[in-house]
């Protein structure tokens, strides 16, 4: 499925989400902190998020400038959460291109996500929207809460409770946060809000669910890091779960249980046991069931543009390759 059929109706919001993220770099920013915010943006990304909001609030005819200026905010949160996971997890290179922290001391990696932090955080706040803001702020909270628990009580952990907590704090939370602050800007009607919150939350668990399948049965060259690398990590995902559910007597299953992940050819013959399996596929189940909730959810609203192409985005998740 091409992503021109939930792009196009908002190709030019989109273009205006990235001048206003541009223009945060131009309010007394250091020279270095712009420069990394256009590395930034030059990197791309599909910019999924606003998107979502754009979508969403057009088929709520919500203001543009709002919805504009919360595009930016939450692209800029998420642009600021993937700078502090590359320095996290010490990765080199992000959609084919050296990291900030590849190129930057620690220190200044984490100043300059925080600095996007901050920024997003005011965007959020021009949308003069109380209960948005709150909205914004709970959503941080819970994606740096979630990388707390994982990186000190989810490495070898075989559980979906923990998984489920993981993903949803984080991907699912902002996908939720912005389905939802776009019904907050365009609606005072709290169905219209509880459908599209249902409707990020769905999306989200099924995005990072595929994620999560596309470590295992992704092309490398394509995924842009080595397949398994979640494993390799100790990070158990719902295919290495369908699997250990399936072979609890697999020794390497029990290898895993007992915290020797860092025992790297044993945990790629274990990816290799999951990838011949039909776990893959299971946990491809379980993103088209969310998949499948998502549009219900959207069933609410009348036909229009906005409303197809969200449903479009949704069955895009499951198609997606990287």
């Amino acid at each position: 499925m091409s992503t021109a059929t939930f792009f196009t109706p908002v190709q030019s919001g989109i273009t205006l989400v990235e001048a206003r993220m541009r223009s945060q770099a131009d309010l007394d920013a250091h020279p270095d902190m712009a420069a990394a915010l256009e590395q930034l943006l030059q990197a791309g990304g599909k910019r999924v998020r606003p998107t979502v909001v754009l979508l969403a609030g057009n088929m709520l005819g919500a203001d543009r400038d709002k919805l504009v200026t919360l595009g930016a905010a939450v692209e800029m949160l998420h642009t600021a959460t993937l700078v502090h996971d590359d320095l996290i997890d010490s990765s080199l290179l992000r959609r084919g291109m050296p990291t900030l922290n590849s190129k930057w001391s620690p220190a200044a990696t984490v100043l300059t996500g925080d600095f996007l932090f901050a920024r997003a955080a005011s965007l959020a706040a021009e949308v003069n929207n109380i209960e948005l803001m709150k909205k914004f702020a709970e959503t941080l909270a819970t994606i740096v809460n979630g990388e707390l628990t994982q990186l000190f009580a989810a490495h070898g952990v075989i559980s979906r409770e923990n998984y489920y907590s993981r993903i949803y704090a984080k991907t699912a939370s902002l996908f939720e946060m912005c389905a939802l602050s776009a019904a907050l800007i365009g609606s005072q009607d709290e169905s219209i809000q509880a459908a599209l919150k249902v409707y990020g939350y769905e999306v989200g668990m099924a995005f990072q669910i595929v994620d999560d399948v596309l470590d295992f049965s992704g092309e490398q060259h394509i995924v842009g890091k080595p397949l398994g690398s979640d494993l390799l990590q100790g990070l158990v995902t719902l295919p290495a779960i369908y699997y250990a559910e399936g072979h609890p007597d697999d020794p390497l299953v029990k290898l895993l249980a007992r915290g020797h992940w860092q025992d790297e050819a044993k945990m790629m013959q274990l990816v290799a046991s999951v990838r011949r399996s039909d776990a893959v596929q299971l946990a491809l189940g379980e993103a088209a069931a969310h998949i499948e909730r998502a549009l219900e959810a959207l069933s609410i609203f009348p036909f229009s543009v906005e409303r197809e192409a969200l449903a479009d985005l949704a069955r895009y998740i499951l198609d997606r390759r990287i």
